[in-house]
């Protein structure tokens, strides 16, 4: 039972127009209320306030105006953690809300953990842990796609499909069990090919979902891209105009970039994070071997590799040995300065797809996000994947269900004893479970809700 009430800043921290202190449990309005004074014929008292409503008015302590505010009552259930509710609006900047939030803490509240309000919403039952998950998905969001896979999986539609799956493993399991209790009642043929059947179809969707766990992934955290090459050939160039404004300097000297800029780019929707590198040469500049050294720690780390190449010049002894060193990373050739006559790149290292460029009069940036999207993504984004963009967790739970539901048929179809069987539709269902928190720890929780920020 949850007997205490949790308060904290819900916006970023910070100066702004506006803040909000949100306060949450069986208190709530009571602890409001000692710190609220009404102001106008209108406003009342959070405790004889209707739910949902808006009330103007002081938080006071102890004689003294903190803040001039707007009060809302949220009364349960009709709440996001489903507990009485009080969001106090007041003055943005890190002082004005601190002194709010200082005051209703020191009227009896607690400061809540990070996550604590969705963990209530959980706990309340208004949401399972998958849709709990898509919370923190929604505020992390970096693109439209991670965003709307987030909007899908908080409305439920990832859910939807791991309840069907299951109920049908709980049902398939319940007609073993049935006759595990009544051996001397044969399973019918029909039924037992039934339940084959089932479990068939039970190991394709977790087939299906598994399959889209590397771009759920790549959605969620992004993608790594190190921009290398040699000096002058365009780097910095090409992030700028992948970020769609100027974020590195750009100068005719060579070596200008010293140290590694990083930026995350929406690329055909995917999170990309750029990384611009100093230029690869021999060189006896302190500074610049360190940039070098760490150019070459971007490209190891990197998951794609953009290796560009003044393609107005002939290759040189440096970019044959720099094409061959990263010849077993995943890359793309941009031959930059494609504006300038060719000079006929052409190399047995040159392996991975190659797009022509052009930084000044943005030629061939378009293909070249083409390239990336197909470098790290399988396929077209549909709008039917979106709710099956499921994370590591998940993934790791989806498979033991396959494994488990594949072994569980394996039984059945070569006349196993039902107690094997039985076995493996358990854990089958308990790992599924686990995904939308049918099953849960508190370990797992904690693990979960320590990932959010405080204030949600």
């Amino acid at each position: 039972m949850i007997t205490d009430t949790i308060a904290a800043i819900a916006t970023p921290l910070g100066e702004g127009g506006m803040a909000i202190v949100r306060l949450s449990g069986p208190q709530a309005l009571d602890i409001a209320g000692r710190c609220f004074q009404p102001v106008g014929p209108s406003s009342q008292c959070p405790a004889n306030a209707p739910t949902h409503t808006l009330h103007y008015g002081r938080i006071v302590s102890e004689g003294r105006n903190i803040d001039e505010v707007l009060l809302a009552v949220l009364r349960a259930p009709r709440t996001y953690t489903r507990e009485d509710t009080v969001e106090i609006t007041c003055h943005g900047g890190v002082l004005a809300s601190k002194a709010v939030l200082d005051t209703v803490l020191g009227a009896g509240a607690r400061l809540a953990g990070p996550g604590e309000f969705t963990l209530r919403a959980f706990l309340s039952g208004r949401i399972d842990l998958a849709q709990a998950e898509a919370v923190a998905d929604l505020i992390h969001a970096r693109t439209h796609l991670a965003l709307a896979a987030a909007n899908e999986q908080l409305a439920g539609k990832l859910s939807q499909r791991i309840n069907r799956l299951r109920d049908e493993l709980m049902r398939h399991l319940a007609h073993v069990e049935a006759h595990i209790d009544f051996p001397d009642e044969d399973i019918a043929p029909h039924t037992t090919e039934q339940i084959q059947s089932g479990l068939r179809a039970a190991v394709t969707l977790t087939d299906t979902l598994l399959a889209c766990a590397n771009e759920g992934q790549i959605l969620r955290r992004g993608i790594r891209v190190a921009i290398i090459g040699r000096p002058n050939a365009g780097k910095s160039s090409l992030l700028n105009h992948l970020l769609g404004h100027d974020r590195a300097i750009v100068t005719p000297i060579a070596g200008t970039t010293r140290d590694t800029i990083e930026e995350t780019a929406d690329i055909r929707g995917i999170p990309v994070v750029l990384v611009d590198t100093a230029g690869l040469r021999d060189t006896v500049d302190t500074i610049e071997s360190e940039g070098v050294r760490r150019s070459h720690a971007s490209a190891a780390a990197a998951e794609l590799i953009l290796h560009v190449l003044d393609a107005s010049q002939p290759l040189t002894a440096e970019d044959s040995q720099h094409l061959e060193q990263f010849a077993d990373k995943k890359r793309i050739i941009v031959r930059n300065k494609m504006d300038q006559p060719f000079a006929g790149h052409t190399a047995p290292q040159m392996n991975g797809a190659a797009v022509g460029t052009c930084c000044l009069d943005g030629r061939g940036i378009e293909e070249l996000k083409d390239a990336i999207k197909a470098a790290v993504w399988s396929g077209d984004i549909g709008a039917d994947m979106l709710p099956a963009m499921i994370n590591a967790r998940h993934q790791d739970a989806l498979r033991r269900t396959r494994e488990a539901a594949a072994h569980a048929l394996h039984a059945l179809e070569h006349g196993e004893p039902l107690e094997i069987a039985a076995m493996e539709l358990r854990l089958a269902a308990q790992a599924v479970g686990e995904i939308v928190g049918k099953t849960s720890t508190e370990d797992l929780l904690d693990s979960i809700f320590s990932q959010f920020c405080i204030g949600k």
